[in-house]
């Protein structure tokens, strides 16, 4: 969407920085009204910058910024508060929906209800130590909002999924209902809580896992993902 010159006070996360000339750097955030936003952060890395301590990742930020380039100027930035620091698994797998989010949202992309759930999610892995549920409902709700996710609660000709059935799932298509489960078949229940958005039974986590990494790798493609085989490692995708 086309922006104004000046942006003031916009809810925003960090998805990544990195440094620019001697004592700036380019930050990459997610907005509430914007989308995915590039701009220089000026000063940000000298010793005694406001911004030090406040440009951080999985902290709720108000951002305030002009330009009209693709690349914007940071204007300043306010911390909310709200949300604990991330540490440990948890944070690596902040890191990895920020990845998610970096490779698949276009810039300036407006998205106002992915960022609300992108704001669940890292609430969601700061309060618990079970994390495959809030991985597993933000990468659908990053597909549907995409427009890449299918209807999981009807078969590809429209019928609807039942529990105790079997489907396969091809890309373009959605459920399709098979006689003869094999180790890639999806039963109807999980589909069913997939799309009501329930992961609470071992089943549905693991059949949303495999679901998920056949999504993610076809809209992915040959773009690596530096957190997936570190979760992976730790069986969380």
């Amino acid at each position: 969407m086309s922006q104004p010159k000046r942006i003031e006070n916009q809810p925003a996360f960090v998805l990544h920085h990195y440094p620019y000339r001697e004592t700036s750097q380019i930050i990459e955030i997610i907005t509430r009204d914007y989308g995915r936003v590039a701009m220089v952060a000026r000063g940000a890395r000298r010793p005694k910058s406001a911004l030090r301590g406040v440009l951080l990742a999985f902290q709720p930020l108000l951002i305030s910024w002009f330009g009209k380039n693709e690349l914007k100027t940071l204007h300043a930035a306010e911390w909310q508060g709200g949300v604990p620091q991330l540490t440990g698994l948890p944070l690596m797998c902040g890191f990895y929906l920020n990845e998610l989010l970096l490779h698949l949202l276009p810039r300036e992309d407006s998205h106002p209800a992915l960022f609300s759930d992108y704001y669940a999610a890292i609430r969601g892995l700061a309060s618990t130590v079970d994390v495959a549920p809030a991985l597993r409902r933000f990468e659908m709700q990053l597909l549907q909002s995409l427009g890449y996710g299918a209807d999981l609660a009807r078969t590809s000709t429209g019928q609807p999924v039942r529990h105790d059935a079997y489907y396969r799932f091809v890309l373009q298509r959605g459920p399709i209902e098979v006689d003869r489960p094999d180790e890639i078949c999806l039963r109807g229940a999980a589909l069913l809580n997939m799309a009501a958005g329930v992961y609470s039974d071992a089943e549905t986590l693991y059949q949303s896992k495999l679901l998920m990494r056949q999504l993610l790798g076809h809209y992915l493609g040959e773009r690596p993902l530096y957190t997936r085989q570190l979760l992976r490692d730790l069986n969380q995708l």
